[in-house]
């Protein structure tokens, strides 16, 4: 578990490497130049349309880079310029990033207001970011500029970004990221919904929180990708844009704050810690409502105020999984390497997202956060199935424990009856015999009385192995009562019955009890009872072989008794 703990870290780190230095290969190696992005000065008089696709307040462009919003909504003119000329195989397109409900027209220079770039397609981005794809004049030559018109919101000009490619290149990229946020939220609905069923079966709380949790992951991805919002049902969540996504991740906070609880098994060992993950439960639905601040200005701070209690708890959480898996708990280690490795990966996504706004982290965004929630999902799943098999494993010891003598570890009187009876059943319906032997240590109140009880509880263990190694895997032993034991040999008659008696007999002599002063020798009598030449069963046989073995005991012990018929 060490190991597989260290591995997820490992593999989490080297997605952040391999998204880094993907992202810095493809700006070194894309050999497409840079855009010169300038902005019309908010502050110029008289902007017309005409007057700026004419050129005309050209002098009047100043670089984006220095500008500072005035405003969390406005319309800017952009002048896009290209250093060298823009050569590639297929359709040239310049693609236009913004927020959602940015809106862009683009126009060549020198062209009628009526006549703008054609526009290709729009796709949605990682974070609220949206793509308007452009189709570029063929053969555009360098210094040529073109001119936008931004309708901006919320972050204003800080969130545009403008970027050359191909149409053929553009769609395929659009294609393979739709593909895999698809790929990834049907396996996270799957393994929820096939948890959901066997919690129908076993009603066990795991079953149900464990969906819960990852069920509202998937449709956190699903929104947060924008994928969501053009996929049949999800497309109504359009209508309360950033709300889909903030609304199932701080459910799924308080939907995993009752199940590390639970995995953990902080009831019994933890009972302050229980009731600690349940408080912040229920702060991670009031974060939710909190969503409804956005209204008023204020999602903001709901926005800083849910970064804390995200990361706080998530480094509470790591470390009580961490401390119960210390315990023993190895389903609260399998949490900790899911848990470990998503929180690293999410943190290491919204990072990055505020840095860059997808624009460097496609690896990370489209590889690494979906494939992070999917290997999360199935580690989680193995360590509610190692839970499960703790619990049967400890409902198995107890109903062994239930069902042997604690000193001999045999079947105690119950079960010995119980089996008794089940082989009768068995033996009488297939027409074959049973047959039973019932063992009495001799002189063993001697042995308790001269060398001490101890002495006597390792005489009854000490005889079990030679016992145990005359019978059959089908045959059962039991300790009837003190130090009496039965055995029962199925399908044996009287011929096979009593052979099997003579060599446990000459067994048993042969055992030595060492450690209790001088050495212990013991003998036994042996009561023989037959279905058979009795034409008895179940209990009525432990009664005849009982009364066998009083009568070898009358002849001188140490002897193989069969009990016979009376006759009628």
């Amino acid at each position: 578990m060490r190991c597989s703990w260290l591995a997820a870290w490992l593999l989490s780190l080297a997605v952040l490497i391999s998204s880094e230095s993907l992202a810095s290969t493809r700006s070194a190696t894309s050999g497409v130049p840079a855009l010169d992005v300038q902005l019309l000065a908010p502050a110029t008089p008289e902007i017309t349309a005409e007057s700026v696709v004419g050129g005309s307040l050209d002098s009047r462009f100043m670089p984006l880079a220095g500008y500072k919003a005035s405003a969390p909504a406005e319309t800017l003119w952009l002048r896009l310029t290209l250093p060298t000329a823009h050569s590639s195989t297929g359709i040239p397109v310049l693609i236009a990033r913004g927020g959602w409900f940015e809106h862009f027209d683009a126009f060549p220079a020198g062209s009628a207001v009526g006549q703008p770039l054609p526009h290709a397609t729009e796709f949605r981005e990682f974070g609220g970011a949206h793509d308007s794809v452009f189709i570029l004049p063929q053969g555009a030559i360098a210094g040529q500029p073109l001119y936008l018109r931004v309708a901006t919101e919320d972050d204003g000009a800080d969130s545009l970004r403008f970027s050359l490619s191909t149409l053929e290149a553009t769609l395929a990229q659009v294609a393979q990221h739709s593909r895999m946020i698809a790929l990834t939220v049907g396996a996270l609905f799957a393994m929820a919904l096939g948890s959901l069923l066997i919690w129908l079966i076993l009603k066990d709380k795991l079953f149900l929180l464990y969906p819960g949790i990852f069920f509202l992951q998937a449709v956190y991805l699903a929104y947060f990708s924008g994928e969501g919002f053009d996929w049949p049902l999800l497309s109504y969540g359009s209508a309360v844009s950033s709300f889909t996504w903030n609304v199932p991740v701080a459910l799924s906070g308080a939907v995993a704050c009752l199940f590390i609880r639970e995995i953990a098994n902080l009831a019994l060992t933890s009972p302050r810690v229980y009731k600690i993950f349940g408080w912040l439960a229920w702060v991670f639905v009031a974060l939710t409502l909190s969503n409804l601040a956005n209204l008023v200005g204020l999602g903001g701070l709901v926005a800083a105020i849910g970064n804390l209690v995200f990361v706080g708890t998530a480094v509470f959480t790591l470390v009580v999984a961490f401390l119960a898996w210390r315990r023993g708990n190895r389903a609260a280690g399998w949490f900790l390497i899911a848990w470990g490795m998503l929180e690293t990966v999410a943190i290491a996504t919204g990072v990055r997202l505020l840095l860059d706004r997808a624009e460097h982290a496609e690896m990370l965004l489209y590889y690494g956060l979906p494939l992070s929630m999917v290997a999360a999902a199935i580690l989680v799943a193995l360590g509610v199935a190692d839970r499960l098999r703790e619990q049967r494993a400890a409902l198995t010891d107890a109903e062994r424990r239930a069902q042997t003598d604690p000193l001999t570890g045999v079947l105690n009187r119950r079960s010995l009856i119980e089996r008794l009876d089940a082989a009768c059943l068995r033996a009488r319906a297939r027409g074959l015999p049973i047959a039973l032997l019932f063992i009495d240590l001799d002189h063993f109140k001697e042995i308790n009385d001269s060398f001490g009880h101890a002495a006597g509880d390792a005489c009854l263990s000490g005889i079990i192995a030679p016992i145990e190694a005359e019978l059959r895997h089908s045959d059962v032993i039991g300790r009837y009562g003190g130090e009496e034991f039965v055995v029962i040999l199925s399908s044996a008659d009287i011929t096979a019955a009593h052979p099997i008696a003579e060599r446990i007999r000459n067994r048993v002599a042969d055992v030595e009890i060492e450690g209790f002063g001088p050495s212990i020798r013991l003998t036994c009598s042996i009561g023989v009872a037959t279905s058979d030449t009795l034409g008895v069963w179940g209990e009525h046989l432990i009664a005849q072989a009982d009364a066998a073995v009083y009568a070898a005991k009358r002849s001188g012990r140490n002897r193989v008794q069969v009990a016979i018929a009376k006759a009628a």
